[in-house]
């Protein structure tokens, strides 16, 4: 499930953002999320520095909670994803202010152990978000998190996304007093150059804001001195992790119509094109600011003149790929469609192409980021629900390894495994033999004991599938060239039997789709969700009647209302 359990407060923001964008975007929001309600598909291939008093205490803290907790804690049930259980008792004073530096090291001390939505969240989270109730609270925690939060724990930027999504929104005058305070500009990206943790939290800091505040607030964020600043982060002389987190703060500012056109009138495509060329990069943290280059060329800043990925990739010997037609636009995948990248705030989830129901099958996974991401096999009733957090391993269809928390999830329950923590360039393989009725996962060769637990809720219609935390990357093998780490056993591969057409190959570009979906011709009494078939369908009890029953049947909740469904009824009077 979702990495810290906290995460649900994206439904409600992408409500917001259909207010600002365009009517077209707002169309393709809402057509490329809907996907993302419904769970897994039918068909086997889918079509469609701080005080020296305080860092003693606190790095003693963060060694202590940084351990595997036991078995019994891991294993414990959770429910989807819901807000945690914020202020105070009837009873309970008001926390006292206490040192903020320490209380933002204790949550990233502590957050990789939490793994149950039972828990509490952590007395420091909890504190930090009190104070944040008021401008100068909200400021102090701010000033924090770009302070503090250490250039190497892979978790960082997500915790930073975590806090301040966790704290109150800021008011005008608190993010006008922010921009006082920091005074961005081009001369201050150059300075510090050998602290580039203080560069990065700061770029992950106004992406968490762009992202969070669209509209006029982000208009007004995006001021000529940050745009200056984040530009000048993207020269070669910086470090590669700022560069990185400077792109995706643009990418996030670049939501809003107007600051997209702010920023490409920069000649921020000229910077780009440099550093795509990084995206085969043998260095794991280059290959992220390539990656993350071209699909900025591609969907957002485009380059006139320039030849869009998709157009020019070899394809020829790729049979099957990751599905990027049943997930949010939120998950950028590379135009050859083996490699998925989440930048959202939200628990993002992808599929293999192809499905399996007999024989042994392996795939391998190349770690780009070592945060968190499950990844293993789901099959056709698995939940893929993003804005809810459920993940791979989060409900009893599917199964999954976790490599930063060292855990193995399975229906929402975990339990630890012996693996070391993953690193970049780690192999991950993943069999499956449903002869034997087990799963069986790979770290650079060595295994796992086989998990079984799967198997007695389902025995057929298996994909390959991931789940991904915020500024996670990686990289999937179904085949198309040598595994790193192959099996003893005998074992078929993805690509050895899968099909795809060339059309259903091609991964196209936002602008792409867009133009497409400009050109589709929709029938006014057409179902809500597929589109395709006649909304012939009245949900019982809360009577909706906006779908046709093969979409129908894959719901279990309204998704109007969230009611559950008891019954389906077909209306005849829609029947010609």
């Amino acid at each position: 499930m979702i990495v810290f359990g906290w995460a649900v407060f994206l439904a409600s923001r992408s409500l917001g953002q259909g207010l600002l964008w365009t009517l077209e975007e707002h169309i393709a929001h809402l057509l490329w999320t809907r996907s993302a309600t419904i769970t897994m598909g039918n068909s086997c291939i889918c079509r469609d520095d701080s005080g020296g008093e305080d860092s003693v205490d606190t790095h003693q803290q963060q060694a202590e909670n940084s351990a595997v907790p036991t078995a019994d804690t891991r294993s414990q049930t959770r429910d989807p994803v819901r807000p945690p259980r914020r202020g105070r008792g009837p009873h309970e004073p008001r926390r006292k202010k206490q040192n903020v530096d320490g209380l933002v090291l204790d949550t990233l001390a502590v957050i990789r152990t939490l793994v149950d939505n039972d828990q509490e969240p952590p007395y420091s989270m909890i504190t930090l978000h009190e104070m944040a109730e008021t401008d100068e609270g909200w400021l102090d925690v701010v000033q924090s998190l770009i302070r503090v939060i250490p250039l190497e724990d892979p978790l960082g930027p997500a915790v930073i996304t975590l806090l301040l999504d966790e704290c109150p929104l800021p008011t005008k005058d608190a993010l006008q007093k922010l921009t006082e305070i920091l005074n961005l500009n081009g001369e201050v990206a150059c300075q510090d150059s050998g602290h580039p943790a203080k560069h990065r939290n700061t770029s992950a800091v106004l992406g968490c804001l762009a992202e969070k505040l669209a509209g006029p607030a982000s208009i007004g964020l995006l001021s000529p001195g940050i745009l200056e600043y984040l530009l000048q982060c993207l020269k070669l002389q910086s470090h590669p992790t700022v560069m990185l987190f400077a792109l995706i703060a643009l990418e996030k500012f670049a939501q809003t119509s107007e600051n997209k056109l702010t920023i490409s009138e920069s000649s921020i495509s000229d910077r780009l094109i440099t550093l795509e060329s990084w995206a085969d990069d043998s260095d794991y943290l280059k290959r992220q600011v390539g990656f993350c280059a071209q699909w900025s060329l591609d969907n957002l800043f485009l380059k006139e003149g320039r030849q869009l990925t998709y157009e020019k990739v070899d394809l020829s010997i790729i049979r099957a790929m990751l599905n990027s037609n049943d997930v949010s636009e939120y998950l950028k995948i590379s135009p050859h469609g083996l490699e998925a990248r989440c930048d959202a705030s939200s628990f993002e989830s992808v599929r293999c192409t192809f499905c399996v129901d007999a024989g042994v099958w392996y795939y391998e996974v190349t770690v780009v980021t070592s945060g968190v991401m499950q990844i293993g096999w789901a099959t056709r009733d698995s939940k893929f629900l993003n804005h809810e957090g459920y993940g791979i391993g989060d409900d009893e269809y599917s199964c999954a390894y976790d490599g930063c928390r060292q855990l193995i999830w399975y229906n929402a329950r975990s339990k630890p495994h012996v693996h070391p923590c993953w690193k970049e360039g780690d192999t991950v393989g993943f069999l499956l033999d449903l002869n034997e009725k087990q799963m069986i996962f790979f770290l650079n060769g060595n295994q796992l004991p086989p998990e079984k637990q799967v198997f007695s809720s389902t025995v057929s219609g298996f994909f390959a599938a991931a789940s991904f935390m915020s500024y996670q990357q990686c990289e999937f093998n179904f085949g198309a060239k040598p595994f790193k780490y192959p099996p003893s056993i005998k074992f078929s591969t993805f690509n050895d039997y899968a099909f795809l057409t060339a059309e259903e190959k091609i991964i196209l570009p936002r602008h792409r789709r867009l133009a497409l979906l400009k050109q589709v011709s929709i029938r006014e009494n057409c179902c809500s969700l597929c589109c395709d078939e006649v909304a012939d369908t009245q949900l019982k009890p809360c009577g909706h009647s906006d779908l046709c029953m093969d979409c129908a049947l894959q719901l279990e909740t309204c998704p109007l209302c969230r009611k559950e469904i008891v019954s389906r009824v077909r209306q005849i009077s829609h029947i010609s």
